[in-house]
């Protein structure tokens, strides 16, 4: 996880993952019902799962794109990591 700079730190992904799988669950959990003719179980069981998977799906997916410097515009300077040094791009 080291591997990956970019403007966001690792714990802020970790946050933004979490709460948009919040909402991707809550999503999972409905359509699940909707699906099962109204079977909460197995709609828990399903939104349950996909949680652990897709936290770190979507991390890993942040911190990738966070690599890439296609579209981003420069960082203006109290915007700059700590290190006071701007992502090369």
């Amino acid at each position: 996880m080291f591997l990956f700079n970019g403007l966001e730190s690792h714990p802020r992904s970790l946050v933004k993952a979490v709460s948009w799988r919040t909402v991707g669950s809550i999503d999972t959990f409905v359509l699940g019902l909707l699906f099962t003719g109204g079977d909460a179980k197995i709609a828990g069981s399903i939104a349950g799962t996909e949680v652990v998977t897709k936290i770190a799906l979507f991390y890993f997916h942040e911190r990738a794109w966070s690599l890439v410097h296609w579209g981003r515009r420069p960082a203006a300077p109290d915007e700059r990591p700590a290190d006071g040094v701007a992502p090369a791009g």
